[in-house]
């Protein structure tokens, strides 16, 4: 019989440390060495290897959160995507990905793949009959996001799960929105999750990290390929990595909490005209959302009516940061037509729905009756600032 699994935050917590040995602290000791011993031991160590002990460590900390058997860390969570994808990819495969994806795995695909002898089809929408559509006799890869960068679309993981196995096609998601806090695909049954560890791992803005999680033999799998790509993170990333997993599940929760009432807030505005964000009662995928995941996340976009000027309002603000990014404890906002998806076409975009005013607003910690202030006076300053024109 299987122990019961630990707690959200206690896995965050303790899973996945290095013993400090010699001086008993109480958090890992970091070991910065590039160079190790090759005779006489059990494991020949090299950082591109991703063997170092603090490296080891983490990828057990990141198994256990997203309940796999294994997992690897990256230096960007474009490199964990991109080796993920190119170690089950061959000259002539094809690959079925959702429509709706953050900018610079959509710019990979449309870039890099046709150079490599890939195929590729973005699907017409997020439901499993769109992706089944799109399905090949040479199809290896479906890929998806949910929620997905900027509009919080939700797919149905267990659905495209299904739909891959009966096809014997490895399935793959990013699951960097929701966080292993907030949603755990495995569970699901989709076979290989990534993150931007950046993001909700990191949650202070400050590192820039990569993640996958999957089963001990499709981690081998793109092990064998990562080598060769050269894409590890150093040692003093990964700690700092692994100080900040410790308080994800608290940070996440809160900020879970705060997008919760901002989503609420906006959507009763009248200076904004959509808001997107799966944990008002109104979205389209509320449901579904609640279904698979613990929690809404602290993500949300909205867009402002057509007569306030984006831009203006987020030169405004003064306690939410206009910045790229994202999940930090602080609250930030930017436009994807300017940042995360400003490599696509404006056809591109305007296909997945990204106006150019849309304003992505990632939900930090503070008060939220702070957070409101700010926004409200900005609607105050931009507006004055329109009348006056």
């Amino acid at each position: 019989m299987n122990k019961k699994r630990k707690g959200i935050n206690t896995i965050c917590t303790h899973v996945g440390e290095v013993e400090d040995k010699q001086f008993k602290g109480a958090v890992s000791p970091i070991f910065m060495s590039s160079s190790y011993a090759f005779e006489d031991v059990d494991v020949k160590r090299y950082p591109r290897y991703f063997n170092t002990p603090n490296q080891e460590a983490l990828c057990k900390k990141i198994a256990a959160l997203e309940h796999a058997e294994n997992a690897l860390i990256f230096g960007s969570g474009m490199a964990a995507i991109s080796h993920a994808l190119m170690a089950f990819l061959n000259v002539g495969d094809h690959i079925v990905l959702q429509q709706t994806l953050y900018g610079g795995t959509y710019n990979f695909a449309v870039t890099q793949f046709e150079k490599y002898g890939i195929s590729y089809s973005f699907t017409n929408g997020w439901d499993s009959e769109d992706f089944e559509k799109e399905i090949r006799p040479n199809t290896k890869v479906i890929y998806i996001e949910t929620p997905s960068n900027p509009l919080l679309t939700i797919t149905d993981i267990e659905a495209i799960a299904k739909l891959s196995k009966k096809y014997d096609i490895v399935s793959m998601i990013d699951n960097t929105f929701a966080s292993p806090v907030n949603q755990n695909p495995i569970d699901f049954g989709i076979d290989v999750v990534l993150h931007s560890a950046t993001k909700y791992m990191g949650g202070h803005s400050d590192i820039c990290a990569g993640a996958v999680a999957s089963s001990n033999e499709y981690v081998h799998k793109i092990w064998e390929a990562s080598i060769c790509f050269g894409g590890s993170l150093s040692d003093q990333t990964v700690w700092l990595l692994e100080r900040s997993l410790k308080t994800m599940g608290l940070r996440v929760k809160a900020q879970n909490r705060n997008a919760q009432k901002m989503a609420e807030f906006l959507y009763e505005n009248n200076d904004i005209n959509a808001v997107y964000y799966p944990g008002l009662k109104s979205d389209l995928n509320h449901e579904l959302a609640k279904r698979q995941m613990h929690g809404f996340g602290g993500m949300l976009s909205f867009e402002l009516k057509e007569s306030i000027n984006a831009s203006e309002f987020l030169k405004s603000l003064e306690l939410i940061k206009p910045s790229m990014s994202l999940a930090g404890v602080e609250s930030t906002m930017l436009l994807p037509v300017l940042t995360s998806h400003s490599l696509m076409s404006p056809k591109d975009r305007e296909k997945q729905g990204i106006k150019d005013g849309l304003i992505r607003f990632s939900v930090g910690i503070e008060e939220v009756e702070d957070i409101i202030a700010d926004i409200e006076q900005a609607l105050v300053k931009v507006k004055s600032k329109t009348m006056l024109v």
